[in-house]
């Protein structure tokens, strides 16, 4: 006879359920459909010219199967990841995400979670006890192909308020990434058979220091329903009043609107390779009006008059765009 799980699948995994080395592998395998890729556009909007066009798709990477957009592609390996942080209070950061392959509709993404470190934080009067969950996110294909690889930082609920003993240092974390830049995973797309656009900046006119302003608002809308799409299970994307007055936005829905917004600043984007890292600065609210401002990094030359730039999204939220709300750094593949 065995003994009576600590926490049940609905309730829980809470802070002080969790140790270093814990693995968690039971999220829903989810194959990603035409259907799946059409209400994460309508969502977040999508102008990369290689996740709309199938034929340049095909062109271009050699796959029959239209190419999935890659903020879809991270949103369900966080969506599978709340298996593990259902009673997240706030994501405090993201480090290292890379692309080993992109995947395309059809493919059947899994998810597997390591409890990488763990620390308790400060009870404060009047909140509830917390502390901070750095996880590593590993998703495949149904080929059993890695996909992405990154760390997430999550603060998590306590069921009760006690001392847990879990004291590990995070502020090294993921401090080395930024050094693989994604770029094996598009080493044998047709780069050549990319067209730049005939307005706007391209790659050879990019300039390290270069600064784009985001020309009015996005409004989040649909919090719940991107929630659903990618599998989050996270209470507070859900019920409003987990959050407080407000329903509480999933982050990647923070990050895929910087991307939209980043697309219509330089439509020249093709993909997005590889983070170096994402800050959650404050949070953001449903109904929350968004604007970017885009500075270039880095440039990498690759192929054909391509290569690969870092950029730097700085998102605020407000009225007038008053409140810094995130910090992305990014490489994208771009003509």
């Amino acid at each position: 006879m065995t003994a009576d799980p600590v926490w049940l699948p609905a309730d829980g995994p809470y802070f002080e359920d969790l140790s270093v080395g814990d693995r968690f592998t039971d999220a829903p395998s989810l194959t990603l459909t035409a259907g799946h890729a059409a209400v994460h556009q309508a969502v977040l909007g999508d102008r990369l010219r290689l996740c709309l066009d199938q034929d340049l798709s095909l062109r271009v990477t050699g796959e029959a199967e239209p190419l999935l957009h890659p903020a879809l592609v991270w949103d369900v390996a966080i969506g599978q990841s709340s298996e593990v942080t259902r009673n997240v209070v706030a994501n405090l950061f993201y480090r290292g995400l890379v692309f080993s392959r992109f995947p395309h509709q059809g493919d059947t993404l899994t998810t597997q979670i390591e409890v990488v470190a763990l620390r308790q934080n400060r009870s404060r009067e009047g909140r509830p006890s917390t502390g901070l969950a750095v996880l590593r996110i590993r998703t495949f294909d149904q080929l059993r192909r890695p996909v992405l690889d990154f760390l997430r930082c999550a603060m998590l609920r306590l069921r009760n308020d006690v001392a847990t003993g879990q004291g590990d240092d995070l502020d090294q974390i993921g401090n080395g990434a930024g050094g693989d830049d994604g770029r094996g995973a598009i080493a044998a797309w047709a780069l050549d058979l990319i067209q730049p656009p005939t307005r706007g900046m391209t790659f050879s006119s990019l300039n390290v220091g270069q600064r784009f302003e985001m020309d009015g608002a996005d409004v989040v809308s649909a919090a719940p329903e991107l929630a659903r799409l990618t599998l989050n299970i996270a209470r507070v994307h859900h019920d409003g009043g987990e959050g407080g007055s407000e329903r509480l936005v999933y982050g990647g829905h923070t990050i895929g609107l910087a991307l939209s917004q980043a697309t219509r600043m330089l439509p020249s984007i093709v993909t997005v390779t590889a983070w170096q890292g994402c800050d959650h600065l404050a949070p953001v609210w449903e109904g929350a009006k968004l604007r970017s401002t885009l500075t270039v990094l880095d440039k990498r030359a690759s192929r054909g008059g391509s290569g690969l730039i870092w950029l730097r999204s700085e998102v605020r939220a407000g009225d007038a765009g008053e409140k810094p709300v995130l910090d992305w750094r990014f490489a994208a593949l771009v003509v």
